[in-house]
Protein backbone atom coordinates (compact mmCIF):
# COMPACT_ATOMS: atom_id res chain seq x y z
CA UNK A 1 0.00 0.00 0.00
CA UNK A 2 1.32 3.39 -0.94
CA UNK A 3 0.08 6.14 1.28
CA UNK A 4 0.83 9.77 1.89
CA UNK A 5 2.28 11.32 5.02
CA UNK A 6 1.24 9.53 8.19
CA UNK A 7 0.50 12.47 10.47
CA UNK A 8 0.97 10.63 13.78
CA UNK A 9 4.62 9.82 13.01
CA UNK A 10 7.34 12.38 13.69
CA UNK A 11 8.92 13.54 10.40
CA UNK A 12 12.47 12.47 11.24
CA UNK A 13 12.70 9.81 8.51
CA UNK A 14 12.58 10.33 4.74
CA UNK A 15 10.19 7.44 4.26
CA UNK A 16 9.23 5.95 0.91
CA UNK A 17 5.52 5.71 -0.01
CA UNK A 18 5.43 1.95 0.56
CA UNK A 19 3.87 0.06 3.46
CA UNK A 20 5.58 -3.29 3.95
CA UNK A 21 3.59 -6.25 5.22
CA UNK A 22 5.73 -9.40 5.11
CA UNK A 23 9.03 -10.84 4.03
CA UNK A 24 10.99 -14.03 3.56
CA UNK A 25 14.63 -14.48 2.66
CA UNK A 26 15.66 -11.62 0.37
CA UNK A 27 12.11 -10.67 -0.64
CA UNK A 28 9.73 -8.15 0.93
CA UNK A 29 6.05 -7.67 0.07
CA UNK A 30 3.88 -4.61 0.51
CA UNK A 31 0.22 -4.58 1.50
CA UNK A 32 -0.80 -4.90 -2.16
CA UNK A 33 1.31 -8.05 -2.54
CA UNK A 34 3.98 -6.36 -4.67
CA UNK A 35 7.39 -8.03 -4.19
CA UNK A 36 10.69 -6.21 -3.68
CA UNK A 37 14.20 -7.64 -3.85
CA UNK A 38 15.84 -6.41 -0.65
CA UNK A 39 19.49 -5.42 -1.00
CA UNK A 40 19.54 -3.35 2.19
CA UNK A 41 18.54 -5.93 4.84
CA UNK A 42 16.86 -3.33 7.00
CA UNK A 43 20.24 -1.53 6.98
CA UNK A 44 22.41 -4.60 7.67
CA UNK A 45 20.01 -5.99 10.28
CA UNK A 46 18.41 -9.00 8.58
CA UNK A 47 21.68 -10.80 7.83
CA UNK A 48 19.84 -14.11 8.15
CA UNK A 49 17.19 -12.88 5.71
CA UNK A 50 13.66 -11.90 6.59
CA UNK A 51 11.82 -14.20 8.97
CA UNK A 52 14.44 -16.94 8.96
CA UNK A 53 12.64 -20.06 10.22
CA UNK A 54 15.20 -20.68 12.98
CA UNK A 55 14.92 -17.11 14.28
CA UNK A 56 11.12 -17.17 14.11
CA UNK A 57 10.98 -20.49 15.96
CA UNK A 58 13.34 -19.23 18.68
CA UNK A 59 11.29 -16.07 19.21
CA UNK A 60 8.00 -17.95 19.34
CA UNK A 61 9.28 -20.58 21.76
CA UNK A 62 10.86 -18.04 24.09
CA UNK A 63 7.91 -15.64 23.97
CA UNK A 64 5.70 -18.47 25.18
CA UNK A 65 8.07 -19.21 28.04
CA UNK A 66 9.36 -15.85 29.37
CA UNK A 67 9.36 -12.42 27.69
CA UNK A 68 10.96 -10.16 30.30
CA UNK A 69 12.72 -10.58 33.61
CA UNK A 70 14.76 -7.35 34.22
CA UNK A 71 18.50 -7.28 34.81
CA UNK A 72 18.14 -8.19 38.47
CA UNK A 73 18.19 -11.73 37.13
CA UNK A 74 19.93 -13.77 34.44
CA UNK A 75 18.18 -15.97 31.92
CA UNK A 76 19.51 -18.94 29.97
CA UNK A 77 19.34 -17.21 26.54
CA UNK A 78 21.26 -14.20 27.89
CA UNK A 79 24.07 -16.16 29.52
CA UNK A 80 24.38 -18.54 26.57
CA UNK A 81 24.69 -15.62 24.15
CA UNK A 82 27.32 -13.88 26.30
CA UNK A 83 29.34 -17.10 26.51
CA UNK A 84 29.19 -17.56 22.75
CA UNK A 85 30.25 -13.99 21.99
CA UNK A 86 33.25 -14.41 24.30
CA UNK A 87 34.18 -17.78 22.84
CA UNK A 88 34.02 -16.44 19.26
CA UNK A 89 36.06 -13.30 19.87
CA UNK A 90 38.85 -11.83 21.97
CA UNK A 91 36.35 -11.02 24.74
CA UNK A 92 36.18 -11.84 28.42
CA UNK A 93 32.84 -10.30 29.32
CA UNK A 94 29.77 -8.87 27.59
CA UNK A 95 27.44 -5.98 28.38
CA UNK A 96 24.16 -6.04 26.47
CA UNK A 97 22.33 -3.04 24.98
CA UNK A 98 19.33 -2.45 22.73
CA UNK A 99 21.12 -0.95 19.74
CA UNK A 100 24.47 -0.04 18.25
CA UNK A 101 24.30 3.52 19.53
CA UNK A 102 23.63 2.26 23.07
CA UNK A 103 26.52 -0.17 22.82
CA UNK A 104 28.78 2.71 21.76
CA UNK A 105 27.55 4.85 24.66
CA UNK A 106 28.52 2.03 27.01
CA UNK A 107 31.92 1.75 25.34
CA UNK A 108 32.58 5.47 25.78
CA UNK A 109 31.77 5.23 29.48
CA UNK A 110 33.92 2.11 29.79
CA UNK A 111 37.08 3.64 28.34
CA UNK A 112 36.65 6.91 30.20
CA UNK A 113 36.26 5.13 33.52
CA UNK A 114 39.23 2.87 32.81
CA UNK A 115 41.43 5.88 32.04
CA UNK A 116 39.82 8.20 34.62
CA UNK A 117 38.90 10.59 31.84
CA UNK A 118 40.78 11.37 28.68
CA UNK A 119 40.05 12.14 25.06
CA UNK A 120 38.63 9.72 22.53
CA UNK A 121 40.23 9.77 19.09
CA UNK A 122 37.86 9.15 16.16
CA UNK A 123 38.37 9.43 12.42
CA UNK A 124 36.76 11.44 9.66
CA UNK A 125 33.93 9.65 7.89
CA UNK A 126 32.97 7.73 11.01
CA UNK A 127 29.42 7.09 12.14
CA UNK A 128 28.81 5.77 15.65
CA UNK A 129 25.17 6.68 16.28
CA UNK A 130 22.76 9.51 17.06
CA UNK A 131 22.56 9.53 20.85
CA UNK A 132 24.68 12.28 22.41
CA UNK A 133 27.89 10.44 23.15
CA UNK A 134 27.76 8.44 19.92
CA UNK A 135 26.87 11.58 17.95
CA UNK A 136 29.79 13.43 19.53
CA UNK A 137 32.02 10.63 18.23
CA UNK A 138 30.61 11.10 14.72
CA UNK A 139 32.54 13.95 13.06
CA UNK A 140 29.89 14.92 10.49
CA UNK A 141 28.89 18.57 10.61
CA UNK A 142 25.40 18.07 9.16
CA UNK A 143 24.53 15.53 11.86
CA UNK A 144 26.18 17.34 14.78
CA UNK A 145 25.46 21.04 14.20
CA UNK A 146 21.71 21.11 15.00
CA UNK A 147 22.33 19.53 18.40
CA UNK A 148 25.29 21.45 19.78
CA UNK A 149 26.76 21.70 22.34
CA UNK A 150 27.94 18.11 22.19
CA UNK A 151 29.79 15.89 24.66
CA UNK A 152 33.37 17.22 24.88
CA UNK A 153 36.58 15.25 24.63
CA UNK A 154 36.48 13.83 21.09
CA UNK A 155 39.28 14.47 18.61
CA UNK A 156 38.74 13.72 14.92
CA UNK A 157 41.65 12.92 12.61
CA UNK A 158 42.07 11.52 9.13
CA UNK A 159 41.70 7.71 8.86
CA UNK A 160 45.40 7.30 8.17
CA UNK A 161 48.10 5.44 10.11
CA UNK A 162 50.31 8.47 10.68
CA UNK A 163 47.42 10.73 11.70
CA UNK A 164 46.17 8.27 14.31
CA UNK A 165 49.68 7.60 15.64
CA UNK A 166 50.28 11.34 16.03
CA UNK A 167 46.96 11.90 17.83
CA UNK A 168 47.38 9.27 20.57
CA UNK A 169 49.24 10.26 23.74
CA UNK A 170 49.02 9.94 27.51
CA UNK A 171 45.78 12.00 27.51
CA UNK A 172 44.00 9.53 25.23
CA UNK A 173 41.39 7.21 26.71
CA UNK A 174 40.72 5.33 23.50
CA UNK A 175 40.71 5.20 19.74
CA UNK A 176 37.30 4.38 18.22
CA UNK A 177 37.29 2.90 14.71
CA UNK A 178 34.94 1.12 12.32
CA UNK A 179 37.05 -1.48 10.48
CA UNK A 180 34.72 -0.78 7.55
CA UNK A 181 32.94 2.57 7.59
CA UNK A 182 29.37 1.89 6.53
CA UNK A 183 27.26 5.03 6.71
CA UNK A 184 29.82 7.14 4.85
CA UNK A 185 29.77 4.78 1.87
CA UNK A 186 31.54 1.48 2.65
CA UNK A 187 35.15 2.53 3.19
CA UNK A 188 37.34 -0.28 4.60
CA UNK A 189 40.15 1.06 6.76
CA UNK A 190 43.51 -0.33 5.70
CA UNK A 191 45.19 -3.02 7.76
CA UNK A 192 48.04 -0.54 8.28
CA UNK A 193 45.59 1.89 9.88
CA UNK A 194 44.28 -0.73 12.30
CA UNK A 195 47.80 -1.88 13.17
CA UNK A 196 48.96 1.71 13.74
CA UNK A 197 46.01 2.31 16.06
CA UNK A 198 46.82 -0.88 18.00
CA UNK A 199 50.49 0.06 18.36
CA UNK A 200 49.73 3.65 19.37
CA UNK A 201 47.19 2.55 21.99
CA UNK A 202 49.62 0.00 23.42
CA UNK A 203 52.38 2.58 23.66
CA UNK A 204 50.15 5.16 25.37
CA UNK A 205 48.14 2.80 27.58
CA UNK A 206 44.94 3.72 25.75
CA UNK A 207 42.17 1.35 24.67
CA UNK A 208 41.33 0.38 21.10
CA UNK A 209 37.61 0.01 20.38
CA UNK A 210 36.18 -1.36 17.14
CA UNK A 211 32.64 -0.44 16.14
CA UNK A 212 31.40 -3.51 14.26
CA UNK A 213 27.74 -2.57 14.50
CA UNK A 214 27.36 -2.70 10.71
CA UNK A 215 30.39 -4.65 9.51
CA UNK A 216 30.15 -7.45 12.09
CA UNK A 217 28.02 -10.61 12.23
CA UNK A 218 29.37 -12.06 9.01
CA UNK A 219 28.77 -9.04 6.82
CA UNK A 220 32.35 -8.93 5.49
CA UNK A 221 32.80 -12.69 5.12
CA UNK A 222 34.24 -13.42 8.56
CA UNK A 223 32.18 -13.36 11.74
CA UNK A 224 33.97 -10.15 12.77
CA UNK A 225 35.66 -7.77 10.34
CA UNK A 226 38.72 -7.38 12.60
CA UNK A 227 39.64 -11.02 12.00
CA UNK A 228 40.71 -10.20 8.44
CA UNK A 229 43.28 -7.67 9.63
CA UNK A 230 44.68 -9.80 12.44
CA UNK A 231 44.33 -6.85 14.85
CA UNK A 232 42.40 -7.41 18.09
CA UNK A 233 40.74 -4.49 19.89
CA UNK A 234 40.23 -4.11 23.62
CA UNK A 235 36.48 -3.75 23.16
CA UNK A 236 34.02 -4.16 20.31
CA UNK A 237 30.45 -3.01 19.78
CA UNK A 238 28.00 -5.13 17.81
CA UNK A 239 24.29 -4.84 17.02
CA UNK A 240 22.21 -4.75 13.80
CA UNK A 241 22.68 -8.30 12.43
CA UNK A 242 23.19 -9.79 15.89
CA UNK A 243 19.48 -10.30 16.56
CA UNK A 244 18.36 -11.70 13.20
CA UNK A 245 15.93 -8.76 12.95
CA UNK A 246 15.32 -8.25 16.67
CA UNK A 247 16.72 -5.19 18.51
CA UNK A 248 19.85 -6.08 20.45
CA UNK A 249 23.36 -4.67 20.85
CA UNK A 250 26.39 -5.78 22.80
CA UNK A 251 29.67 -4.43 24.10
CA UNK A 252 32.29 -7.19 24.05
CA UNK A 253 35.03 -6.37 26.56
CA UNK A 254 38.52 -7.86 26.37
CA UNK A 255 41.16 -8.66 28.99
CA UNK A 256 42.53 -5.12 29.39
CA UNK A 257 39.16 -3.56 30.26
CA UNK A 258 37.45 -6.49 31.97
CA UNK A 259 36.25 -5.68 35.46
CA UNK A 260 36.10 -1.92 34.81
CA UNK A 261 32.36 -1.59 35.32
CA UNK A 262 30.95 -1.99 38.83
CA UNK A 263 27.28 -2.43 39.76
CA UNK A 264 25.39 0.77 38.96
CA UNK A 265 27.90 2.10 36.42
CA UNK A 266 25.66 1.33 33.46
CA UNK A 267 22.36 -0.37 32.81
CA UNK A 268 19.26 -0.81 30.69
CA UNK A 269 15.76 -2.05 31.41
CA UNK A 270 15.43 -4.26 28.35
CA UNK A 271 19.02 -5.08 27.36
CA UNK A 272 19.77 -8.77 26.89
CA UNK A 273 16.14 -9.75 27.37
CA UNK A 274 15.27 -13.43 26.87
CA UNK A 275 13.39 -13.05 23.56
CA UNK A 276 16.03 -10.98 21.76
CA UNK A 277 18.81 -13.15 23.19
CA UNK A 278 17.06 -16.27 21.93
CA UNK A 279 16.80 -14.66 18.49
CA UNK A 280 20.49 -13.74 18.57
CA UNK A 281 21.48 -17.29 19.48
CA UNK A 282 19.50 -18.54 16.50
CA UNK A 283 21.08 -15.92 14.24
CA UNK A 284 24.55 -16.99 15.39
CA UNK A 285 23.67 -20.61 14.61
CA UNK A 286 22.98 -19.56 11.01
CA UNK A 287 25.79 -17.06 10.44
CA UNK A 288 28.70 -18.61 12.33
CA UNK A 289 29.06 -21.25 9.66
CA UNK A 290 32.31 -21.51 7.67
CA UNK A 291 30.43 -22.50 4.51
CA UNK A 292 28.08 -19.53 4.73
CA UNK A 293 30.93 -17.10 5.48
CA UNK A 294 32.91 -18.41 2.50
CA UNK A 295 29.78 -17.92 0.40
CA UNK A 296 29.52 -14.31 1.60
CA UNK A 297 33.04 -13.65 0.34
CA UNK A 298 32.35 -15.38 -2.97
CA UNK A 299 29.04 -13.64 -3.65
CA UNK A 300 30.46 -10.33 -2.42
CA UNK A 301 33.05 -10.51 -5.20
CA UNK A 302 30.36 -11.41 -7.71
CA UNK A 303 28.22 -8.44 -6.64
CA UNK A 304 31.16 -6.04 -6.62
CA UNK A 305 32.30 -7.05 -10.11
CA UNK A 306 28.75 -6.77 -11.41
CA UNK A 307 28.36 -3.29 -9.95
CA UNK A 308 31.71 -2.15 -11.35
CA UNK A 309 30.54 -2.96 -14.88
CA UNK A 310 27.34 -0.92 -14.65
CA UNK A 311 26.97 2.28 -16.68
CA UNK A 312 27.47 5.56 -14.79
CA UNK A 313 29.49 3.83 -12.05
CA UNK A 314 32.66 5.83 -11.43
CA UNK A 315 34.08 3.59 -8.70
CA UNK A 316 32.97 0.64 -6.59
CA UNK A 317 34.34 -0.90 -3.42
CA UNK A 318 33.33 -3.36 -0.76
CA UNK A 319 34.15 -6.22 1.52
CA UNK A 320 31.99 -9.29 1.55
CA UNK A 321 28.33 -8.40 1.06
CA UNK A 322 28.95 -4.76 1.95
CA UNK A 323 29.26 -2.89 -1.36
CA UNK A 324 29.05 0.73 -2.49
CA UNK A 325 29.17 2.43 -5.88
CA UNK A 326 30.03 6.06 -6.66
CA UNK A 327 27.99 7.37 -9.58
CA UNK A 328 27.93 10.32 -11.94
CA UNK A 329 24.25 10.60 -11.05
CA UNK A 330 21.87 11.60 -8.25
CA UNK A 331 22.11 8.62 -5.89
CA UNK A 332 19.10 9.44 -3.67
CA UNK A 333 16.90 9.80 -6.76
CA UNK A 334 18.25 6.53 -8.14
CA UNK A 335 17.56 4.72 -4.87
CA UNK A 336 13.97 5.95 -4.96
CA UNK A 337 13.51 4.95 -8.59
CA UNK A 338 15.13 1.57 -7.92
CA UNK A 339 12.40 0.95 -5.35
CA UNK A 340 9.43 2.27 -7.30
CA UNK A 341 10.44 1.29 -10.86
CA UNK A 342 12.60 -1.81 -10.40
CA UNK A 343 11.27 -3.11 -7.07
CA UNK A 344 14.84 -3.18 -5.74
CA UNK A 345 15.70 -1.88 -2.27
CA UNK A 346 19.07 -0.13 -1.97
CA UNK A 347 19.97 3.19 -0.37
CA UNK A 348 22.07 6.27 -0.89
CA UNK A 349 24.75 7.17 1.66
CA UNK A 350 25.48 10.50 -0.04
CA UNK A 351 24.59 12.56 -3.10
CA UNK A 352 26.47 10.22 -5.47
CA UNK A 353 26.88 6.93 -3.58
CA UNK A 354 24.65 3.84 -3.53
CA UNK A 355 25.05 1.14 -0.88
CA UNK A 356 24.09 -2.53 -1.22
CA UNK A 357 23.74 -4.76 1.86
CA UNK A 358 21.84 -7.89 0.87
CA UNK A 359 21.00 -10.61 3.39
CA UNK A 360 23.88 -13.04 3.81
CA UNK A 361 21.63 -15.88 2.60
CA UNK A 362 21.32 -14.26 -0.84
CA UNK A 363 21.70 -16.54 -3.89
CA UNK A 364 23.75 -16.14 -7.06
CA UNK A 365 20.55 -15.67 -9.02
CA UNK A 366 19.42 -12.86 -6.70
CA UNK A 367 22.81 -11.14 -6.95
CA UNK A 368 22.59 -11.27 -10.75
CA UNK A 369 18.96 -10.12 -10.64
CA UNK A 370 19.85 -7.08 -8.53
CA UNK A 371 22.66 -6.12 -10.91
CA UNK A 372 20.30 -6.52 -13.86
CA UNK A 373 17.71 -4.28 -12.22
CA UNK A 374 20.33 -1.63 -11.57
CA UNK A 375 21.51 -1.92 -15.17
CA UNK A 376 17.96 -1.38 -16.43
CA UNK A 377 17.62 1.66 -14.18
CA UNK A 378 20.96 3.21 -15.16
Amino acid sequence: MRSGVVSALAPNYARYPVELAEGSGCVLRDTDGVEYLDFLSGIAVCNTGHCHPAVVAAVREQAGRLIHASNFFTTAPMTRLADRLVQRSFGREVLFANSGAEANEAAIKLVRKARRGGDVVVVQGAFHGRTYGALSATPQEAKQAPFAPLVPGFRAVEPAADAIAAAVDERTAAVFLEPVQGESGVHPLGDDVLRAAREACDAAGAALVFDEVQCGMGRTGTLWAYEQAGVEPDAMTVAKGLGGGMPIGALVIGERLAGTFAPGDHGSTFAGGPVVSAAANAALDVIDDPALLARVRELGERLLEGVRELPRVVAARGRGLMVAADLDADAPDLARRALLDQRLIVNATGPATLRLLPPLVVSEAEVDDAVARLRALL
